[in-house]
């Protein structure tokens, strides 16, 4: 497999003592010459391919904040610098690298590592650390490019509520989201998007679903979401904060498990999207935990034997049966 990657650490987009920090890839940075994959040389994304997601009213709101040097946006709390406009384009632009070398089968998938994140932005604002949505800006440009349906799995900790706002009307885009219910920013429950079934899928975990539970969700949600949209690219909006010891959640996944929910991922884009696959780079504040789904993230892209670190996530997971149940009932993937 041929492998490609994008890397924007943003250093001077940086807030003391906020978890969103540059630190966050100083471990993936120092690894990143051993993984054999090709660095794409980034640039930043137009306005015009940031405006197919988000208003230009939000575009110039933030150009001025920007302006006026470091600064909290929103109660998150969100942040930017006299940077921070230039490191979000980058940021997406990087992840639109990713997806052209994808669709010109220039390579067989890709890794965008980027920050800021995205997935929290929705069209109008800035929110949840995220200043633009990269993942939602690369569906868009792959719409504008000829794909004809998109599919974006989001498995960090927190709900996509940015994602699933820009995806909510169009029927070629699709949104499945894993995450922790009752934790920022508060959406992501089941029932919501009821004009969009089956093609917006929300799995609000308990704290505590790891490895098990998750193995479940990809077998008995993801897998017929899958066969039910018939992504012809996917995206998936990678989060490492579902990690046991992550410092701001309470999921249960280890490195291993993220290896594993990688390796299927990959292999659903094989049956059902070409191959066609690009991660991208959401949440996870441990640094070490980052740079460990990194690599599993890669080991999966490549089709390379991965051991992982040996782990030992506390006490035992919640039960997911019922929940999983109601969501297939709810969506017709019961039938």
């Amino acid at each position: 497999m041929t492998t490609a990657y994008a890397f924007e650490r943003a250093p001077r987009h940086v807030y003391a003592g906020h978890p969103e920090s540059p630190e966050r890839l100083g471990i993936v940075q120092s690894r990143l010459d051993a993984i054999a994959a090709q660095q794409l040389r980034t640039r930043a994304a137009t306005r015009e391919e940031i405006s197919r997601v988000h208003k230009k009213q939000m575009i110039e709101w933030l150009e001025e904040a920007c302006s006026h040097g470091q600064a909290l946006i929103d109660p998150a709390p969100t942040f930017v610098t006299h940077t921070s406009l230039d490191d979000a384009l980058l940021a997406a632009g990087a992840t639109l690298e990713c997806l052209r070398v994808v669709l010109a089968s220039e390579v067989d998938n890709a890794f965008a590592i980027v920050r800021p994140p995205g997935h929290h932005a929705e069209p109008g604002r800035s929110m949840g650390f995220c200043i633009f949505n990269n993942v939602a800006v690369a569906a868009a440009e792959a719409l504008r490019a000829g794909v004809r349906r998109v599919a974006v799995v989001d498995y960090d900790a927190h709900h996509g509520n940015g994602t699933q706002a820009a995806f909510l009307e169009d029927e070629r885009l699709a949104y499945f989201s894993t995450h922790q219910w009752g934790i920022y920013p508060g959406t992501g429950w089941f029932e919501e998007a009821p004009l969009a079934r089956r093609r917006i899928v929300n799995v609000p975990l308990p704290a505590g679903a790891g490895d098990e539970s998750y193995s479940h969700v990809w077998r008995r949600v993801l897998q017929p979401f899958m066969r039910a949209f018939r992504p012809e690219l996917i995206l998936a909006s990678a989060g490492f904060d579902g990690h046991w010891n992550d410092p701001i959640t309470s999921l249960g996944l280890s490195t291993a498990g993220f290896y594993a929910l990688s390796a299927d991922l990959v292999g659903m884009a094989e049956e059902h999207a070409g191959g066609k696959i690009v991660f991208v780079l959401e949440g996870g504040y441990d640094p070490a935990n980052v740079a460990n789904g990194v690599e599993a993230v890669f080991a999966a892209l490549m089709k390379k034997p991965y051991v992982a670190p040996v782990e030992t996530p506390p006490g035992d997971e919640p039960e997911v049966g019922q929940l999983l149940q109601d969501i297939r009932s709810l969506h017709g993937f019961a039938r």
